[in-house]
């Protein structure tokens, strides 16, 4: 078993932090200065509360709200399985609403993170004396986790309160969303001279310069739809300091696609900051969060071929409109982690078959004998079909339903773990993002810098994926189809769909192209816990 880097549990062993759900109303607990922390190991546990809760929703919720609101992927009804309240649907839609669960349990979940935040930030300026060398480098840590969480409701709901001191139950108003970047830019910006520049196991999980420069180039690649005012030359300027740290590099073709098995970690060249799971932690902490993605995304069939301790689900999978970025190059790796066609168990010659009924294969059989057993080999299929009961974003409950669309396993699914927890890490932001978003800021006007092209910065990452010769030419269209074949599952195709102007088009069954859905409502529980804030444009 991987285990997880202690610190972010020995806090949530002893004590149970809690944070309402309002940014308003603080995070509580029994904690005092007086009575806990009083040493360095103690002050670095405390930190730890705010990481298990940055953690806690980041591949569920958030990771729901990132994606299956965009083309990458879809999760229908199966004879009423996995309705849940229209939630999924309305993501496809783009049919949310103020009280949509998932609008706001991802708030709920930032709010925690920020709340859980302010106390430990309050807490160590307390208790940790000035004297202490490692106090400003907690503090900047701490700074850094809440900056990300802000990053991350501006991003979601655009115009949002601001809220950094503990204690304080004022309401406060809705800031737009142009300054809460200001916000966010200032916070890392102070941060940064205190912020460690090791890699490796000892800062694994945890923020250094490195996450804050690759924040702020996101940051400003994204400045002209978050402020208004396009920022590429500072965009290069901070993917500069990363690559020229010379600490970070790409994973070669041969190992790309375990930077996300179950025993990735540390010695991942490509991550910058990831969020570590280890579903042992759940025994006697509850603070892993969720990692479940074979949950969503393995077929109930290959429960077996992939040794897992829980029968999937699977209601997941990509649409046909994504999946064609990835047909062009048969040489490239990245197809390696999609589950389509006829399958096979891991010998690759014996057929995975599934013994059921005729009416239990095709819920549409008007045959003679419709209990007779039928047995076939799982193909999963590439269209969904809502042949069901479309009114309610429905396959239907049979095989056929059941295998229709194509799965990403890059998480790969977890044998060693004894639930449906997984160890798979996940990471923020890795090398790869910064290569590309370089290649990207210079092709929206920015000046190149270090002897780099737009075009030799996406053959430096073709070299490492693909067997393919390299590139003659590179446009904007090419950047943003790499970055749906680099990026899928990692929560930033949304970002990108948004960036590039492509959140509006149809795809599967959604045809809303109001602008106003680039950010989502503000949830009636935020609302009222806080009669200040104010309601985003096109939602009442």
């Amino acid at each position: 078993m991987k285990q997880i880097i202690y610190y972010i549990f020995i806090f949530s062993m002893a004590i149970s932090l809690t944070a309402c759900h309002d940014l308003d109303e603080p995070a509580t607990t029994e904690l005092t200065p007086d009575v806990f922390p009083q040493d360095s190991l103690q002050f670095l546990a405390v930190s730890g509360t705010a990481y298990a809760a940055l953690r806690g929703n980041y591949s569920l919720d958030y990771w729901f709200m990132q994606t299956l609101s965009t083309d990458e992927a879809i999760l229908p009804a199966r004879g009423g399985n996995w309705y849940d309240n229209q939630n999924y649907m309305l993501l496809h839609y783009h049919t949310w609403t103020k009280d949509h669960g998932w609008t706001n349990g991802c708030w709920s979940w930032l709010a925690r993170v920020i709340g859980t935040t302010n106390q430990a930030i309050s807490i160590l300026g307390e208790a940790q004396p000035d004297t202490d060398s490692q106090k400003k480098s907690t503090q900047a840590e701490l700074k850094m986790i809440r900056a990300l969480s802000y990053f991350m409701l501006m991003d979601l709901y655009g115009n949002i309160p601001l809220d950094t001191v503990y204690g304080d139950f004022t309401q406060h108003p809705t800031v737009e969303r142009a300054k809460v970047f200001d916000f966010i830019e200032a916070e890392v910006k102070a941060a940064i001279p205190y912020l460690s520049t090791t890699t490796g196991t000892a800062t694994y999980g945890r923020m250094t310069q490195y996450t804050a420069y690759a924040l702020l180039a996101k940051m400003y690649l994204n400045a002209g739809i978050y402020a208004g005012t396009d920022r590429n030359n500072d965009c290069i300027a901070m993917c500069d300091k990363i690559i020229s740290s010379g600490k970070f590099a790409l994973e070669p073709r041969s190992t790309y696609l375990k930077m996300f098995y179950p025993n990735n970690g540390p010695t991942m060249k490509e991550f910058i900051f990831a969020i570590p799971y280890d579903p042992a932690a759940t025994a006697f902490s509850g603070t892993n969060g969720y990692m479940y993605h074979a949950r969503y995304d393995v077929p109930r069939s290959l429960k077996a071929k992939f040794s897992l301790p829980f029968t999937p689900s699977a209601p997941e999978s990509t649409l046909p409109e994504f999946y064609a970025y990835f047909e062009d190059d048969a040489n490239d790796i990245r197809n390696a982690q999609w589950l389509k066609g006829l399958q096979y168990l891991n010998d690759g010659v014996t057929p995975v078959t599934v013994t059921t009924t005729n009416l239990g294969y095709d819920f549409k059989y008007s045959g003679s004998d419709p209990s007779a057993s039928y047995t076939y080999q799982v193909e999963i299929t590439p269209d969904i079909l809502l042949r069901y009961d479309p009114a309610n974003f429905d396959l239907g409950n049979d095989e056929i339903a059941w295998n229709m669309g194509y799965r990403n396993i890059k998480f790969y699914p977890d044998a060693s773990s004894t639930s449906r927890n997984q160890n798979n890490d996940v990471p923020v932001f890795r090398y790869s993002d910064i290569i590309l978003m370089k290649a990207e800021a210079i092709l929206r006007g920015g000046t190149p810098t270090l002897g780099d092209q737009a075009l030799t910065l996406v053959n430096q990452l073709r070299a490492n994926r693909t067997t393919s010769g390299d590139l003659g030419s590179v446009d904007l269209q090419y950047i943003y189809e790499e970055r749906c074949r680099e990026f899928v599952a990692e929560a930033w195709h949304r970002n990108d769909m948004i960036r590039f102007g492509t959140y509006e088009q149809s795809w599967g069954f959604k045809t809303d192209a109001d602008p106003n859905k680039r950010i989502f409502p503000i949830p009636t529980t935020a609302r009222t816990l806080n009669t200040q804030l104010q309601q985003n444009p096109g939602y009442q």
